[in-house]
């Protein structure tokens, strides 16, 4: 299929036809043909992730920089795979060559290429924050619910021990009657190294093998290079990125977001702002999000702490110990209990420890948890019809929807009060535009379901 062909089909709406090819179906020892798009940052890490599993197939490998070491290093390790520098052309010619999509680029090149995966009949695994903005979760919550397909976001301690560890507390009522979590990530990233901006970068020379425009995406501004962009510094710009919050917030909220069944919050409040910047993320932010009652639950709220020197208040029950800047986590405050955990798949303790150590010691505790798939495999074997993902889109949408609403506060400041009926912002006309944003010409296709 041409360019100018894939454009018509998908203005159109015709791509909805494309559901109804129907996938290979995978016999109990077949591996799963991937088509891994995204190669040069974490790709190899995330690629052994998966190969864990025994049943990973690398057919194609796409990243828009194809001279950079990981996609080398990835060619030389799978010499039968097909190498593309545009994710398009590769749909194009062997879409039927391949059984499920792995998406790994930067954030806001999540939603096209998952949103096509979709119309192709493809399960899609796609890194998270799911997208950036709010809208773009929308359209990618309804194009799963359409297609039908496999998906999961990687938000990969969703399939940890805390996942199922959180899951059972629950069902046991150990976990209830929760008012307040303070959550945190306080490790030095590059999400705020450039200071106080007053302009987007001028442009640079771009390393050889990088296609700038394949890049740039659905984002039209800015549209030059510049290596405070990429590769990896995209993250701390509004433009291309979600920051601090989107980055992590994932990886600490994730079971609390699920288990509590908050959906979202009826106001979000920037409570700290430290050097804000229309162009990139502020240096440090404590963020408050509010949710009402959800029946037999309290409302409760959450704050999010991130800046090297932004910690949250320490609770008595943590013994006098003292927090460690480097490692991100969450304080988890209920009627019964208070609940200190890390992030990922990290499980929960009760505090003080010597309480938690009594309740171990008289079995009210579940703690056995079951040996179960990690999130790759989970993935994988989706793919093969045997599993079914645990951080679908229908889950991981609204967690990364909160998420977006945070990132909008620390653009912002102040406080936005959210409809949950009407899903838009009340208070604040520029944030409430801001739950979607302008597209690029020529990429406005992907936006119609």
């Amino acid at each position: 299929m041409n360019l100018n062909r894939r454009n018509a089909l998908f203005a159109s709406g015709a791509a909805a036809s494309l559901s109804m090819i129907p996938g290979r179906v995978l016999g109990a020892n077949e591996k799963v043909d991937v088509a891994w798009i995204g190669v040069g940052g974490r790709g190899p890490r995330i690629i052994s992730n998966f190969e864990r599993s025994g049943i990973l197939n690398v057919v194609a490998l796409c990243d828009v920089h194809v001279d950079n070491k990981n996609m080398q290093a990835m060619k030389a390790k799978y010499p039968n795979a097909k190498v593309y520098q545009d994710w398009r052309k590769l749909f194009d010619e062997m879409s039927n060559q391949f059984d499920a999509v792995i998406n790994l680029t930067p954030d806001h090149q999540h939603f096209p290429i998952s949103m096509v995966s979709m119309a192709h009949g493809k399960p899609v695994y796609t890194e998270k924050p799911l997208a950036r903005t709010f809208q773009e979760i929308d359209l990618l919550m309804a194009a799963e619910k359409k297609y039908g397909v496999p998906t999961q976001m990687g938000n990969q301690g969703h399939s940890g021990d805390n996942y199922f560890q959180f899951k059972a507390w629950k069902e046991a009522g150990i976990i209830k009657d929760v008012t307040h979590v303070d959550a945190y990530m306080n490790k030095w990233r590059r999400w705020h190294p450039w200071g106080d901006l007053q302009a987007y970068p001028t442009g640079a020379k771009k390393p050889a093998g990088l296609d700038w425009d394949i890049w740039l995406g659905v984002t039209p501004t800015p549209n030059v290079y510049d290596p405070k962009f990429h590769p990896g510094n995209w993250r701390g710009w509004y433009q291309y990125g979600t920051g601090c919050f989107g980055d992590w917030g994932a990886h600490i909220l994730d079971t609390i977001h699920r288990f509590l069944e908050l959906g979202m919050p009826e106001k979000i409040s920037a409570t700290k702002w430290v050097q804000p910047n229309d162009l990139i993320f502020p240096l440090a932010t404590t963020i408050n999000f509010a949710f009402p009652a959800r029946g037999d639950m309290p409302a409760m709220d959450i704050d999010w702490y991130d800046g090297q020197e932004n910690l949250p208040p320490i609770p008595k029950e943590f013994a006098g110990r003292e927090l460690k800047k480097d490692k991100p986590g969450k304080f988890i405050y209920s009627k019964d209990y208070v609940f200190q955990g890390d992030s990922h798949g990290s499980t929960l303790q009760i505090l003080p420890y010597e309480k938690y150590r009594e309740l171990l010691k008289a079995g009210n505790v579940p703690k056995n948890f079951g040996k179960n798939s990690d999130h790759y495999t989970n993935f994988l074997l989706a793919c093969k019809g045997e599993e079914e993902t645990r951080s679908p889109f229908s889950v991981s949408g609204p967690l990364s929807q909160v998420l977006v609403l945070g990132c909008l506060a620390q653009r912002l400041g102040g406080e936005l009060h959210f409809d949950r009926e009407t899903r838009r912002i009340t208070n604040n006309k520029l944030a409430d535009s801001l739950l979607k944003d302008e597209v690029r010409k020529g990429w406005e296709q992907y936006y119609k379901l």
